[in-house]
């Protein structure tokens, strides 16, 4: 073998015990002493059932020796044995049935914690993560790591543990009753066995991994075609796109024919190993018995331990293949965990408190890749319950200072303050509470009306979001739909108008009830009444707050107490909107340019 496949395995073996490691927390967990009995619960009902399992074939034997004997009470102990042995095989099945119901909750428990570990990973990792992953994928990674935990919880401690038990019971049974040849014969079977099975599904599982690779692609796909349906709409695109699917669809399905066809090779094999000690051992019992050496329920003995012993190796493949494609799945949902926060709270940091609601960009340098840097030692004072603007061409740095503001991102030079204070050494979720936003595109959840506003803060009563509804001119709207504050808005709130979406965003904010509001262009995607009517709004909401807007159309700004022009990244030019005309520059040409264009639309 060439000494890279051995490098590469080796390198496997090291991932997949690293993966086990990780998830044997989850045999024996930590804190939940009722989670813990149940495990014990559940083994010593394993080691009762495997126990009962072993003497069953006593039973057969001396059923079947007693029915050679031609008297009445050799019957009647062979009714006595075949009565034990069908006892014996009811009580394996209460006990293995007790087992799952006892080790139930284990397996729901494991789950549990694993997907909401993960879920709330999800949510601490930076924008990076989000915008540069498939939410499709993502989703697909979680369902499969989750759900294997349960699996592999219950192949390890119910069908290998007790199959090793088993083995060990077997060979020493055989040399009891036998001598060493059959026990031999059987390990060395056993061994062929499970060697050939791990090869062939070693095979298997690179084509399993194949497969999951392209049914996560089409996945995506999907989801991302249907998350863009009405722009599929537009350009009349619903041929690529199904064409896009099926090229994935197609890719997948004949995966999963290689991956079937395969599975029915290793059913072959197995078969054909298993049916050749088998074959051999009974041969074997038969000559002893010509030789006077064996009873005839010896063949009936080594035939049952025999079936009973395959009965799990039988399911080996499929076990094995489980165990690995689980090791696979759940790690690659622990790379998902391990990918690092780019963002963090220091050690000890306190909470925000703000007294004076002020926002401070200090020599503020960032890019979002190294090579592309987007701002350019920014300087600039909000001061507290003042309202300033920002504006500038596209590409100027605007949505950056806002996701800065945030903290989805750190400045790789400078400082944001926001009352004095380094937004880097205080709590992520103290910061994010003092600031409101309001963005071009509200998204909403697949929920109520009534919901998508209390979701500006935990614990909204029913008065906050009537409230708030009213403040945002949207409630005289809600009280004419029939379902009211229940109306479901639809996936991403496409139910309602751009303007029926900002208003329910402007009382999310309100309900949130910040000292700071951030105005992300929340009126460039309205028409121009729509967007008058909700700038009158945005005009009461702003009263008494610290307001940064972030503006395209100049018109909606033109109020604001000072207005901070940014170019490449620079702040280019700083005033009152009249200061800055009067100052001929970047901005005067941007007015211009934007009243010759409203003038050539009217």
């Amino acid at each position: 073998m060439p000494p890279d496949t051995i490098t590469s395995d080796q390198r496997q073996d090291a991932d997949n015990w690293g993966t086990l490691k990780r998830f044997l927390p989850y045999l024996w967990p930590k804190d939940h002493p009722e989670l813990r009995k149940r495990i014990v619960g559940a083994m010593t009902l394993v080691l009762l059932a495997k126990a009962t399992v072993l003497a069953l074939p006593y039973a057969y034997k001396r059923a079947v020796d007693a029915m050679t004997t031609p008297a009445n009470e050799a019957a009647m102990v062979a009714i006595a044995f075949v009565i034990a042995y069908a006892a014996g095989r009811l009580a394996s099945v209460v006990f293995d049935n007790t087992r799952n119901i006892v080790f139930e909750r284990v397996g729901q428990e494991a789950t549990r914690h694993l997907a909401e570990d993960t879920f709330a990973r999800l949510h601490r990792l930076s924008l990076r993560f989000h915008l540069s992953r498939r939410t499709g994928e993502v989703t697909k990674t979680i369902e499969r790591g989750t759900k294997s935990i349960d699996s592999m919880l219950y192949f390890l401690l119910f069908n290998i543990a007790p199959t090793v038990i088993e083995l060990t019971a077997v060979a020493v049974i055989f040399y009891l009753n036998f001598g060493w040849e059959l026990v031999a014969a059987t390990g060395l079977t056993v061994v062929t066995y499970i060697a050939v099975t791990r090869w062939i599904t070693e095979w298997r599982t690179k084509l399993r991994k194949q497969m999951n690779d392209l049914d996560g692609q089409a996945l995506s796909r999907a989801v991302d075609s249907l998350l863009n349906y009405e722009t599929v709409k537009y350009f009349g695109a619903e041929h690529r796109e199904q064409a896009r699917y099926g090229r994935a669809a197609r890719s997948y399905a004949e995966a999963a024919i290689k991956s079937e066809n395969s599975l029915g090779l290793l059913n072959m094999v197995q078969a054909l190993i298993m049916n050749l000690l088998m074959g051999g051992a009974m041969a074997y019992t038969v000559w002893g018995w010509s030789q006077g050496q064996l009873t005839t329920g010896d063949l009936v003995f080594v035939n049952t331990y025999l079936t009973q012993l395959f009965r799990p190796l039988d399911m080996l493949g499929w076990v094995y293949r489980t165990i690995r494609q689980g090791i696979i799945d759940m790690a690659a949902m622990f790379d998902l965990i391990d990918t690092p926060v780019e963002v963090s709270d220091k050690p000890g940091a306190p909470a925000l408190v703000v007294k004076r609601p002020t926002i401070t960009f200090d020599h503020v340098h960032f890019g979002y890749e190294p090579e592309r840097t987007i701002l350019h030692g920014l300087t600039f004072e909000v001061p507290a319950g003042s309202n300033v603007a920002i504006v500038g061409p596209s590409g100027a740095g605007k949505s950056t200072i806002a996701r800065l503001l945030f903290r989805f991102y750190d400045p790789q030079k400078g400082r944001i303050l926001v009352d004095g204070k380094d937004i880097t050494t205080v709590t992520q979720e103290s910061l994010r509470s003092h600031i409101g936003i309001v963005p071009q595109d509200s998204v909403l959840f697949n929920d109520t009306i009534g919901y998508n506003i209390a979701y500006g803060r935990e614990g909204a009563e029913e008065e906050d979001i009537i409230a708030a509804a009213r403040s945002a001119a949207i409630l005289p709207f809600i009280e004419r739909l029939p379902d009211g504050f229940e109306t479901e808005v639809g996936e991403r709130g496409l139910k309602l108008s751009g303007g029926e979406k900002q208003r329910v965003a402007i009382a999310r904010t309100l309900v949130k009830d910040p000292p700071i509001l951030l105005l992300d262009e929340a009126t460039s995607a309205l028409d121009s009444r729509t967007e008058q009517d909700i700038l009158r709004t945005l005009k009461q909401v702003s009263a008494h707050r610290t307001t940064l807007a972030i503006a395209h159309r100049l018109s909606t700004i033109a109020d604001a107490d000072r207005i901070l022009v940014l170019d490449h990244g620079r702040l280019a030019e700083i005033g009152t909107h009249s200061e800055l005309l009067r100052y001929n520059g970047l901005y005067a040409e941007m007015w211009a340019r934007q009243q010759a264009e409203e003038a050539a639309i009217e």
